[in-house]
């Protein structure tokens, strides 16, 4: 039998709604018959489309077969056939509408930021607790197929003892003068919610946590390197917000982590993200979907001599760690977790307080960045 669930898709015009949540996402599981529930039932979600512009509502409805599309929230929300609200609005906005939700007594789910200050973030993980709504926080990395291989090291003990990881991400986003950009401009407007920072952090702040532990302190620099960008509607206009972030982080198992994130930085890498990870017993680098190792036995061993070409491939001895289990989308395995959470009740621990540790992060980093310092991250 199936079991019906409607759910409330407020900011799914944007890329990112509309391509991860609603397309890859929401519309995939109704396309592969649902999600198995505990008795055998199969959980269906039955999206209701929620925005500002009712013309690109309608265009995305059409597109895709959605029935159902509105301007008014406060509609959507009275519905009592919608048991599920989902916000990837932009930043600013986030407050608004999952407080909304929360009033109505629907599960929340929302992507990161989830505000853009701290204080703001465990206002509105407190309102979840208090109202006893279910909640999430979409943590999607964490689903990628080359972080669940990088999990699959760590869990069987391949690296011996970690002693440091090096995230690099990010891409040239085009200003928009000669070539289109490929990010909203809010992106860099401060006023607007924008900045890199804030965005990453959050990210870097559950990869950490869930994979090498607990952040003692950090420090961090940001900086607007591009100054002017072209907007959507063709009109130039100054960046506010740091289109790049390089933050240090000292956790307290004495792992150091070093993140780069950036805007302004052209790819030579293996993927638009990597992590390599160092122990005392092998190195792995991993990408979005790639995983590959140097275990100690085939570790070359360079030496200096900067007056001859290198006699070593520093590419040539590391292996693939194999795709046993393909993996699928990274935001649809984690909108099932999150379905089966509202259905069955099963665990789902990556909840809004999850998301108020990513916004402390980035707050933190500011604040570095802002007083030049070491920041300690105290625990929430």
């Amino acid at each position: 039998m199936d079991h019906h669930i409607g759910v409330i898709m407020n900011g799914v015009t944007g890329r990112m709604g509309t391509n991860q949540h609603l397309v890859r996402s929401i519309l995939a599981i109704r396309r592969q018959g649902g999600v198995p529930a505990k008795n055998g039932d199969m959980i269906i979600p039955d999206p209701i489309l929620v925005g500002r512009n009712e013309a690109k509502l309608a265009r995305l409805a059409a597109t895709h077969g959605v029935e159902r599309y509105t301007t008014d929230l406060d509609a959507a929300l009275g519905d009592d056939r919608a048991t599920v609200y989902f916000d990837s609005a932009t930043t600013e906005q986030r407050m608004h509408g999952v407080g909304k939700a929360i009033d109505a007594g629907k599960a929340v789910y929302c992507e990161k930021p989830t505000a853009t200050t701290l204080a703001d973030a465990r206002a509105l993980a407190e309102k979840a607790r208090q109202a006893g709504v279910k909640n999430g926080v979409v943590q999607d990395k964490l689903w990628l197929s080359g972080l669940l291989k990088l999990r699959y090291l760590i869990e069987t003990g391949f690296f011996g003892r970690i002693l440091s990881v090096r995230g690099e991400f990010g891409y040239w986003v085009f200003d928009g003068f000669h070539q289109p950009t490929q990010r909203p401009s809010w992106n860099y407007r401060k006023e607007d919610g924008g900045g890199i920072m804030i965005d990453m952090f959050c990210h870097w702040r559950y990869v950490i946590d869930n994979l090498f532990g607990p952040i003692r302190r950090l420090s961090a620099i940001g900086t607007t390197h591009i100054p002017e960008r072209v907007d959507e509607g063709g009109r130039p206009y100054a960046c506010t917000a740091d289109d790049a972030a390089y933050g240090t982080f000292e956790l307290e198992n004495g792992i150091v982590c070093q993140f780069n994130s950036s805007w302004a930085v052209r790819v030579r890498r293996d993927d638009l993200l990597t992590l390599q990870v160092d122990g005392t017993n092998g190195t792995a680098v991993a990408g979005l979907t790639q995983c590959v190792v140097q275990p100690d036995a085939t570790t070359p061993k360079p030496v200096w001599n900067p007056d001859i070409e290198s006699p070593i491939d520093y590419f040539e001895d590391w292996k693939p760690v194999p795709t046993r289990d393909p993996a699928d989308n990274a935001f649809k395995a984690q909108w099932e977790l999150f379905l089966r959470h509202v259905v069955d009740d099963e665990p789902f621990p990556w909840d809004l307080v999850e998301g108020a540790k990513g916004v402390q992060l980035a707050e933190l980093g500011l604040q570095s960045w802002r007083e030049r310092r070491w920041v300690d991250v105290e625990t929430l």
